[in-house]
């Protein structure tokens, strides 16, 4: 099964680092973020990659020329200004029609059970499942009980909620909603897809963060600097 790695965009909110390389290059304790989304994969026997490149895509490509044991990666230009639905209309023709296929953002990582995330896929038998995940917390918890704090948390995980968190399971008819590369993936395709009833939820309780800032970053460096064994390839 082929994995798409959407990698085009500048990364604006990440200005910081973007202006020098691409997103999907910021390291996590030495290694892009896009080889440990891409070493995540592989553990569960994913290992076409399908790469779509934009914005300071030679520093990816020469990132990736490199022998990365068995796994086989095909970088494809897909525009610098062109839309998350677009870039992945654009790969088209890297997909087999009879073949489903999974694809997921460059800065999002997560412990997700690929295996069982296709499995659900199947079972549910829509045109395309999405990983739903619980949003963090922007700011503190503060638990009340009248005018004494009952509890604190720094930036509790949302419980109640869930939001878009990439790694996506597609069948090949997903292409047909997408119309052009003006195409946001988050808006008419997966709109349209819902209007449909089309579009299924596997529901992923653990770990996923998405980088979005420096202190994103911090955190997640963090993270695997404690699981520095994570992936032994």
């Amino acid at each position: 099964m082929k994995c798409i790695i959407l990698a085009g965009g500048k990364g604006s909110r990440l200005s910081e680092l973007t202006k020098s390389i691409p997103k999907p290059m910021v390291t996590i304790n030495n290694k892009p973020i896009i080889f440990h989304i891409m070493a995540h994969y592989r553990k569960y026997g994913i290992k076409d990659f399908i790469i779509a490149a934009g914005y300071k895509k030679k520093i990816i490509k020469n990132y990736l020329k490199k022998n990365f044991y068995d796994w086989n990666v095909t970088i494809v230009d897909t525009g610098l200004k062109t839309m998350t639905g677009g870039r992945l209309k654009r790969l088209e023709k890297y997909i087999n029609k009879n073949e489903d296929f999974m694809f997921t953002y460059g800065d999002g990582v997560s412990n997700v059970n690929i295996k069982k995330l296709l499995n659900f896929h199947y079972k549910e038998k829509k045109i395309l499942t999405v990983t739903a995940v619980h949003p963090p917390a922007r700011f503190g918890e503060i638990v009340l009980n009248k005018n004494l704090v009952k509890s604190f948390k720094e930036k509790p995980q949302v419980k109640n909620g869930w939001i878009n968190g990439g790694f996506f399971v597609s069948n090949y008819k997903f292409f047909k909603f997408i119309k052009n590369d003006k195409d946001i993936l988050e808006k008419d395709p997966l709109e349209n897809l819902c209007k449909k009833k089309q579009l299924a939820a596997y529901k992923h309780d653990g770990f996923w963060k998405c980088m979005d800032t420096i202190r994103d970053r911090d955190v997640l460096r963090e993270i695997y600097k404690k699981n520095e064994n994570l992936y032994k390839l």
